[in-house]
Protein backbone atom coordinates (compact mmCIF):
# COMPACT_ATOMS: atom_id res chain seq x y z
CA UNK A 1 0.00 0.00 0.00
CA UNK A 2 1.69 3.00 -1.09
CA UNK A 3 1.31 6.65 0.15
CA UNK A 4 -1.39 8.61 -2.35
CA UNK A 5 1.07 10.21 -5.32
CA UNK A 6 0.64 14.77 -6.15
CA UNK A 7 -0.90 13.55 -8.93
CA UNK A 8 -3.21 11.41 -7.48
CA UNK A 9 -4.57 13.99 -4.96
CA UNK A 10 -4.66 16.40 -7.67
CA UNK A 11 -7.43 14.37 -9.11
CA UNK A 12 -8.68 12.90 -5.65
CA UNK A 13 -8.07 15.66 -3.36
CA UNK A 14 -10.27 13.86 -0.55
CA UNK A 15 -7.76 11.11 -0.79
CA UNK A 16 -4.77 11.23 2.20
CA UNK A 17 -5.16 13.00 5.93
CA UNK A 18 -7.36 15.20 5.96
CA UNK A 19 -7.85 17.06 9.26
CA UNK A 20 -11.55 17.48 10.45
CA UNK A 21 -10.52 21.17 12.27
CA UNK A 22 -11.66 22.16 15.25
CA UNK A 23 -12.17 26.35 15.61
CA UNK A 24 -10.36 28.55 17.82
CA UNK A 25 -13.02 30.81 19.61
CA UNK A 26 -11.52 33.65 22.05
CA UNK A 27 -12.89 33.93 25.38
CA UNK A 28 -15.86 35.89 24.53
CA UNK A 29 -17.27 32.85 22.18
CA UNK A 30 -16.17 34.88 18.84
CA UNK A 31 -13.95 33.21 16.27
CA UNK A 32 -10.36 33.84 15.72
CA UNK A 33 -10.13 33.65 12.51
CA UNK A 34 -6.29 34.85 12.16
CA UNK A 35 -5.84 31.61 14.73
CA UNK A 36 -7.78 29.27 12.64
CA UNK A 37 -5.73 30.09 9.53
CA UNK A 38 -2.50 29.54 10.92
CA UNK A 39 -3.37 26.44 12.70
CA UNK A 40 -4.47 25.14 9.38
CA UNK A 41 -1.49 26.30 7.88
CA UNK A 42 0.68 24.49 10.81
CA UNK A 43 -1.15 21.12 9.55
CA UNK A 44 -0.39 21.44 6.04
CA UNK A 45 3.35 22.25 7.38
CA UNK A 46 3.18 19.01 9.43
CA UNK A 47 2.44 16.65 6.49
CA UNK A 48 -1.04 16.85 6.63
CA UNK A 49 -2.75 16.83 2.94
CA UNK A 50 -5.92 18.54 3.44
CA UNK A 51 -8.90 20.19 6.00
CA UNK A 52 -12.15 19.76 6.85
CA UNK A 53 -13.93 22.52 8.14
CA UNK A 54 -17.21 23.02 9.51
CA UNK A 55 -17.69 19.27 10.66
CA UNK A 56 -19.10 18.34 13.74
CA UNK A 57 -15.59 19.19 15.05
CA UNK A 58 -15.59 22.85 13.82
CA UNK A 59 -19.19 22.97 15.98
CA UNK A 60 -21.00 23.88 12.97
CA UNK A 61 -24.37 23.79 14.13
CA UNK A 62 -23.67 26.60 16.64
CA UNK A 63 -22.47 28.64 13.63
CA UNK A 64 -24.85 31.95 12.26
CA UNK A 65 -24.73 31.80 8.16
CA UNK A 66 -22.02 34.48 7.81
CA UNK A 67 -19.59 32.95 9.90
CA UNK A 68 -20.09 29.65 8.69
CA UNK A 69 -19.31 31.06 5.35
CA UNK A 70 -16.40 33.12 6.33
CA UNK A 71 -14.52 29.37 7.30
CA UNK A 72 -14.60 28.24 4.21
CA UNK A 73 -13.41 30.93 2.83
CA UNK A 74 -10.69 31.63 5.38
CA UNK A 75 -9.60 27.74 4.88
CA UNK A 76 -9.16 28.24 1.34
CA UNK A 77 -7.38 31.55 1.72
CA UNK A 78 -5.00 29.62 3.94
CA UNK A 79 -3.88 26.79 2.24
CA UNK A 80 -5.94 26.66 -0.87
CA UNK A 81 -9.11 24.93 -2.13
CA UNK A 82 -7.23 21.71 -3.34
CA UNK A 83 -7.02 21.36 0.46
CA UNK A 84 -10.13 22.14 1.34
CA UNK A 85 -13.03 19.76 1.63
CA UNK A 86 -15.77 21.42 3.70
CA UNK A 87 -18.96 19.97 5.59
CA UNK A 88 -22.32 20.82 4.07
CA UNK A 89 -24.51 18.98 6.50
CA UNK A 90 -28.25 20.92 6.60
CA UNK A 91 -31.39 19.81 8.26
CA UNK A 92 -32.53 19.73 4.42
CA UNK A 93 -31.07 19.36 1.06
CA UNK A 94 -31.78 22.45 -0.23
CA UNK A 95 -29.88 24.02 2.76
CA UNK A 96 -27.09 21.35 2.01
CA UNK A 97 -27.08 22.33 -1.84
CA UNK A 98 -26.83 25.59 -0.60
CA UNK A 99 -23.76 25.39 1.33
CA UNK A 100 -21.94 23.14 -1.31
CA UNK A 101 -22.59 25.65 -4.02
CA UNK A 102 -21.09 28.60 -1.32
CA UNK A 103 -18.16 25.78 -0.96
CA UNK A 104 -17.72 25.86 -4.78
CA UNK A 105 -17.74 29.40 -5.37
CA UNK A 106 -15.31 30.05 -2.77
CA UNK A 107 -12.88 27.24 -4.58
CA UNK A 108 -13.21 24.08 -3.04
CA UNK A 109 -12.57 21.20 -4.74
CA UNK A 110 -15.01 18.78 -2.98
CA UNK A 111 -17.59 18.65 -0.15
CA UNK A 112 -18.33 16.26 2.77
CA UNK A 113 -22.10 15.79 3.24
CA UNK A 114 -23.80 13.71 5.94
CA UNK A 115 -27.65 12.34 5.23
CA UNK A 116 -30.73 13.76 6.17
CA UNK A 117 -30.34 14.69 9.59
CA UNK A 118 -33.44 15.97 11.38
CA UNK A 119 -34.97 12.02 11.17
CA UNK A 120 -34.78 9.17 10.32
CA UNK A 121 -34.64 9.55 6.34
CA UNK A 122 -35.13 5.95 4.66
CA UNK A 123 -32.65 4.62 1.89
CA UNK A 124 -35.06 6.53 -1.23
CA UNK A 125 -34.95 10.00 0.71
CA UNK A 126 -31.20 9.47 0.87
CA UNK A 127 -30.61 8.91 -2.42
CA UNK A 128 -32.79 12.02 -3.29
CA UNK A 129 -30.72 14.24 -0.99
CA UNK A 130 -27.62 13.23 -2.39
CA UNK A 131 -28.43 13.29 -6.23
CA UNK A 132 -30.06 16.80 -5.76
CA UNK A 133 -26.26 17.83 -3.72
CA UNK A 134 -24.44 16.29 -6.82
CA UNK A 135 -26.27 18.61 -9.07
CA UNK A 136 -24.11 21.23 -7.66
CA UNK A 137 -21.22 19.25 -9.58
CA UNK A 138 -18.53 19.11 -7.10
CA UNK A 139 -17.21 15.63 -5.62
CA UNK A 140 -19.08 14.68 -2.24
CA UNK A 141 -17.56 12.22 0.06
CA UNK A 142 -20.64 10.81 2.07
CA UNK A 143 -20.31 10.85 5.91
CA UNK A 144 -21.73 7.34 7.17
CA UNK A 145 -22.39 8.76 11.39
CA UNK A 146 -25.42 6.76 12.51
CA UNK A 147 -24.91 7.25 15.81
CA UNK A 148 -25.86 11.17 15.17
CA UNK A 149 -27.90 11.12 12.35
CA UNK A 150 -29.86 7.99 13.02
CA UNK A 151 -29.29 7.14 9.30
CA UNK A 152 -26.83 3.91 8.26
CA UNK A 153 -25.04 4.37 4.67
CA UNK A 154 -25.03 0.58 5.09
CA UNK A 155 -22.80 -0.57 1.71
CA UNK A 156 -25.49 -1.57 -0.25
CA UNK A 157 -26.56 1.91 0.03
CA UNK A 158 -22.98 3.12 -0.73
CA UNK A 159 -22.65 1.21 -3.28
CA UNK A 160 -25.80 2.63 -5.35
CA UNK A 161 -25.50 6.09 -4.21
CA UNK A 162 -21.77 5.19 -5.94
CA UNK A 163 -23.12 3.68 -8.90
CA UNK A 164 -25.40 6.34 -9.79
CA UNK A 165 -22.83 8.84 -9.82
CA UNK A 166 -23.44 10.86 -6.51
CA UNK A 167 -20.36 10.50 -4.12
CA UNK A 168 -17.15 9.42 -4.64
CA UNK A 169 -15.87 8.30 -1.49
CA UNK A 170 -17.23 7.58 2.40
CA UNK A 171 -15.77 8.75 5.38
CA UNK A 172 -17.08 5.79 7.58
CA UNK A 173 -17.51 6.52 11.33
CA UNK A 174 -19.60 3.18 12.29
CA UNK A 175 -16.85 1.62 13.84
CA UNK A 176 -17.38 -1.54 12.23
CA UNK A 177 -14.12 -2.71 10.03
CA UNK A 178 -16.05 -5.42 8.55
CA UNK A 179 -17.54 -2.90 6.13
CA UNK A 180 -13.83 -1.86 4.60
CA UNK A 181 -14.58 -6.07 2.81
CA UNK A 182 -18.11 -5.47 1.83
CA UNK A 183 -18.01 -1.90 0.39
CA UNK A 184 -14.94 -3.06 -1.55
CA UNK A 185 -17.27 -5.89 -2.81
CA UNK A 186 -19.76 -3.56 -4.03
CA UNK A 187 -18.19 -0.43 -4.91
CA UNK A 188 -14.81 -1.30 -5.67
CA UNK A 189 -13.85 2.21 -6.89
CA UNK A 190 -15.28 3.98 -3.89
CA UNK A 191 -12.71 5.59 -1.67
CA UNK A 192 -13.46 4.16 1.74
CA UNK A 193 -11.94 6.84 4.44
CA UNK A 194 -11.16 6.22 7.74
CA UNK A 195 -13.46 8.51 10.28
CA UNK A 196 -13.03 7.29 13.65
CA UNK A 197 -9.67 7.75 14.59
CA UNK A 198 -9.34 4.76 17.14
CA UNK A 199 -10.00 2.44 13.96
CA UNK A 200 -7.57 4.20 11.93
CA UNK A 201 -5.08 0.96 11.32
CA UNK A 202 -7.66 -1.72 10.98
CA UNK A 203 -9.47 0.28 7.81
CA UNK A 204 -5.95 1.17 6.72
CA UNK A 205 -5.09 -2.21 6.66
CA UNK A 206 -8.69 -2.79 4.83
CA UNK A 207 -7.54 -0.57 2.15
CA UNK A 208 -8.55 3.06 3.42
CA UNK A 209 -7.49 5.70 0.78
CA UNK A 210 -7.47 8.16 3.39
CA UNK A 211 -8.14 9.24 7.08
CA UNK A 212 -10.60 11.79 8.28
CA UNK A 213 -9.36 12.58 11.37
CA UNK A 214 -9.68 14.73 14.89
CA UNK A 215 -6.96 14.27 17.46
CA UNK A 216 -4.19 15.15 14.19
CA UNK A 217 -5.34 18.20 15.35
CA UNK A 218 -3.32 18.03 18.28
CA UNK A 219 -0.12 16.01 17.35
CA UNK A 220 -0.17 16.47 13.34
CA UNK A 221 3.37 14.99 12.87
CA UNK A 222 2.60 12.02 14.72
CA UNK A 223 -0.26 11.50 12.91
CA UNK A 224 0.61 11.78 9.11
CA UNK A 225 3.58 9.15 10.51
CA UNK A 226 1.15 7.12 11.65
CA UNK A 227 -0.93 7.15 8.82
CA UNK A 228 1.61 6.95 6.11
CA UNK A 229 3.42 4.10 8.02
CA UNK A 230 0.04 1.93 7.82
CA UNK A 231 -0.28 3.16 3.93
CA UNK A 232 3.03 1.73 3.23
CA UNK A 233 2.58 -1.46 5.06
CA UNK A 234 5.02 -0.83 7.89
CA UNK A 235 2.78 -2.36 10.43
CA UNK A 236 5.96 -2.15 12.95
CA UNK A 237 6.16 1.41 13.19
CA UNK A 238 2.36 1.88 12.83
CA UNK A 239 1.64 -0.17 15.88
CA UNK A 240 4.49 1.51 18.10
CA UNK A 241 2.55 4.92 17.01
CA UNK A 242 -0.89 3.43 17.35
CA UNK A 243 -0.31 2.18 21.07
CA UNK A 244 0.79 5.23 22.27
CA UNK A 245 -1.43 7.40 20.36
CA UNK A 246 -4.72 5.15 20.85
CA UNK A 247 -5.41 6.27 24.63
CA UNK A 248 -6.10 10.28 22.62
CA UNK A 249 -7.49 8.31 19.52
CA UNK A 250 -10.08 7.32 21.11
CA UNK A 251 -11.77 9.99 22.47
CA UNK A 252 -12.67 10.58 18.87
CA UNK A 253 -15.88 8.53 19.12
CA UNK A 254 -16.72 10.13 22.16
CA UNK A 255 -19.58 12.52 22.80
CA UNK A 256 -17.07 14.83 24.21
CA UNK A 257 -14.55 14.57 21.09
CA UNK A 258 -14.76 18.12 20.99
CA UNK A 259 -14.33 19.13 24.22
CA UNK A 260 -11.08 16.59 24.42
CA UNK A 261 -9.54 17.16 21.50
CA UNK A 262 -9.54 21.53 22.19
CA UNK A 263 -8.51 20.54 25.91
CA UNK A 264 -5.83 18.12 24.11
CA UNK A 265 -4.28 21.16 21.72
CA UNK A 266 -4.32 23.55 24.82
CA UNK A 267 -1.91 21.21 26.46
CA UNK A 268 0.12 21.13 23.81
CA UNK A 269 0.42 24.50 22.95
CA UNK A 270 -2.16 25.31 20.35
CA UNK A 271 -5.24 26.96 19.95
CA UNK A 272 -7.88 24.52 21.25
CA UNK A 273 -9.53 26.76 23.63
CA UNK A 274 -13.68 27.01 24.84
CA UNK A 275 -16.39 25.39 23.10
CA UNK A 276 -19.89 27.15 22.20
CA UNK A 277 -22.71 25.99 24.03
CA UNK A 278 -24.47 23.13 24.27
CA UNK A 279 -21.46 21.44 24.93
CA UNK A 280 -19.34 22.34 28.63
CA UNK A 281 -16.06 21.57 29.58
CA UNK A 282 -14.90 18.19 30.79
CA UNK A 283 -15.44 17.06 34.01
CA UNK A 284 -12.57 16.92 36.18
CA UNK A 285 -11.81 13.09 35.97
CA UNK A 286 -11.83 13.56 32.25
CA UNK A 287 -9.78 16.48 32.13
CA UNK A 288 -7.23 14.62 34.04
CA UNK A 289 -7.29 11.29 31.77
CA UNK A 290 -7.01 13.54 28.85
CA UNK A 291 -4.20 15.56 30.08
CA UNK A 292 -2.38 12.44 31.12
CA UNK A 293 -2.69 10.89 27.95
CA UNK A 294 -1.31 14.35 26.18
CA UNK A 295 1.67 14.37 28.37
CA UNK A 296 2.10 11.12 27.67
CA UNK A 297 2.05 11.27 24.01
CA UNK A 298 4.49 14.65 23.83
CA UNK A 299 6.70 12.57 26.49
CA UNK A 300 7.06 9.88 24.30
CA UNK A 301 8.80 12.39 21.34
CA UNK A 302 5.43 13.02 19.68
CA UNK A 303 3.98 16.20 18.00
Amino acid sequence: MSAPTTADRTLRPWRGLMVATTLPLRADLSIDYDAFAEHLRELVEAGCDGVVPNGSLGEYQTLTPEERARVVEVAIEAVGGDRVMPGVAAYGSTEARRWTEQAAEAGARAVMLLPPNAYRADDAEVHAHYADVAAVGLPIVAYNNPFDTRVDLSPELLAKLHADGHIVGVKEFSGDTRRAYRIAELAPDLDLLAGADDVLLELAVGGAKGWIGGFSNVLPTACAELYHATRAGDLVRARELYDILHPLLRWDTRTEFVQAIKLSMDVVGKSGGPCRPPRRPLSAEAQDTVRRATERAVAAGLS
